[in-house]
């Protein structure tokens, strides 16, 4: 579970993180880098699709600044895996939400 979430900074189940990360059921994967640091890629995603969620959520931002290109959004989607692209506050409440009856993934921009 993800117990807060302010710009730059999140904790989860007690442990702070400061770098964007992503979420799993079981572990987080902290220092998560994109190819482009505001533009999402299928290349980005790797971990996340071998564990195949039934949703990802991704937190794109603060100020929600990171986008999701058509293209990435068509091929998660094609691989059965809905996406769910919030702000990150709102991302975090989502996954929260969604961790207690579905697999679900986050990955998370922390700034911007």
């Amino acid at each position: 579970m993800i117990d807060s979430y302010e710009f730059g900074r999140i904790v989860i189940n007690g442990k702070r993180y400061d770098s964007d990360l992503i979420v799993f059921s079981d572990k987080v994967r902290s220092g998560w880098w994109r190819k482009e640091g505001h533009r999402l890629h299928v290349e980005d995603l790797k971990d996340v699709l071998e564990v195949k969620p039934e949703v990802l959520v991704v937190g794109t931002g603060y100020s929600g600044l990171m986008t999701v290109p058509p293209e990435t959004r068509r091929y998660v989607e094609s691989e059965g895996i809905e996406l769910m692209a919030q702000k990150t506050t709102e991302a975090c409440e989502t996954f929260n939400r969604l961790v207690k009856s579905r697999k679900v993934v986050a990955a998370l921009h922390l700034t911007c």
